[in-house]
């Protein structure tokens, strides 16, 4: 897939009622996430398993999001689409696909990041999230 259109022409992204309480119970899962992994130690043993965290709590928003739009969208290059070609937000959708491709790599692959790559991410997630959290 390469655009928001073809997402929703093969059924990626499917159109459904607006779920408010679902969209808010996403956010403050993603919130506690969030929390959590501000208390944690970044360790070079850890620093891989805290940037999946970050990640994961990115979909959840980007989920509530979308959910709160009317939307059900079935995978994560999707919600970069929806970024980029809905939300008109470009430079988000870039960093997002980098932060995909990193996890992707870390999770099916089994491809750890160095330590100053993984530092890198993780602020970039950070800085992604600030951005998402107005969208709400």
């Amino acid at each position: 897939m390469d655009d928001w259109d073809e997402c929703r022409i093969e059924n990626a992204a499917i159109t459904q009622s607006i779920d408010e309480r679902k969209s808010k119970s996403l956010q403050k899962v993603s919130n506690g996430r969030i929390k959590y992994l501000e208390k944690q130690k970044i360790t070079k043993e850890d620093i891989n398993y805290i940037f999946e965290g970050y990640y994961t709590s990115i979909v959840e928003l980007l989920h509530a999001i979308t959910i709160n739009k009317g939307f059900k969208v079935n995978n994560h290059i999707c919600l970069g689409y929806y970024l980029r070609d809905v939300l008109k937000k470009e430079k988000l959708f870039r960093i997002f696909d980098d932060l995909r491709y990193k996890r992707n790599s870390l999770v099916y692959y089994g491809k750890d990041m160095e330590f100053e790559i993984a530092k890198e991410a993780i602020v970039n997630s950070k800085n992604l999230i600030e951005e998402l959290i107005d969208f709400q």
